[in-house]
């Protein structure tokens, strides 16, 4: 899905993830579930790109509904694959995550897990390497991605600001859909090894002033990221009463 020149949405509101394209190529953040793949062929299909146009994989962190198929890419295409050290040995498969749930509804919990299931999620294939990024770094890739250290979902959770298509990446920094609740709007991502350090991060966020905000979950936000931190702080602070 185009959703401004240069800016692509791969999969949905259940889980996604994003191409960037410029003169030289495309930079993707985030590779969803195993089964995203066939996402990702279909829509540089219609772009008239293929894989091999991919520079660069950017991975907000290393949870397996966001390594999808890095492996993959890395594998097949040749693709580096781009990490931050504190999340590396998690993309690697070597730690787990001991996060915080919250509340469940059960059908969007089940929708969650079927669609995670329809899409291969339960048989990730780990990174074998990575090439691992610092907060403030920029990679010379299309679109001259710039990295925003966002810990708290993950002790190497990044967001990823493009200013060419005016957008930040954030993966699970938050989220527009709950997977566990279907309750829609800018909110804290479930499954969150420090949720208050998590709200925290977002502070980091204000100054690109970005138009979008794209997550892993959920759809597209495009009223600015100042409102979107403030709404996610609000229900943050409403968990609390």
């Amino acid at each position: 899905m185009e959703l401004a020149p240069g800016l692509h949405r791969i999969g949905n509101d259940i889980v996604a993830a994003y191409l960037v394209e410029d003169e030289s190529g495309l930079t993707l953040i985030d590779s969803g579930l195993a089964g995203t793949w066939s996402d990702l062929t279909a829509e540089l299909t219609a772009m008239g790109r293929t894989p091999g146009d991919i520079r660069a994989l950017i991975l907000t962190h290393g949870d397996t509904d966001h390594i999808g198929f890095a492996e993959r890419l890395r594998r097949e295409f040749g693709v580096p694959v781009y990490c931050h050290a504190a999340d590396a040995a998690r993309a690697r498969g070597e730690v787990k995550s001991k996060p915080t749930v919250g509340k469940v509804k059960l059908g969007p919990l089940l929708k969650f897990f079927g669609y995670a299931i329809a899409k291969r999620g339960m048989s990730t294939t780990y990174l074998t390497s990575v090439n691992e990024v610092a907060d403030g770094q920029v990679l010379d890739a299309p679109g001259s991605p710039r990295i925003i250290g966002l810990p708290g979902h993950s002790p190497g959770s990044i967001a990823v600001h493009v200013p060419l298509v005016d957008a930040v990446f954030v993966g699970d920094g938050l989220t527009t859909r709950h997977v566990l609740t279907g309750k829609v709007g800018p909110q804290p991502a479930p499954f969150t090894d420090d949720p208050a350090q998590a709200i925290d991060s977002l502070e980091r966020l204000r100054a690109t002033g970005a138009k979008w905000v794209l997550p892993g979950h959920g759809a597209p936000w495009s009223k600015g990221v100042a409102a979107a931190i403030d709404a996610v702080t609000d229900a943050y602070r409403a968990l609390d009463k």
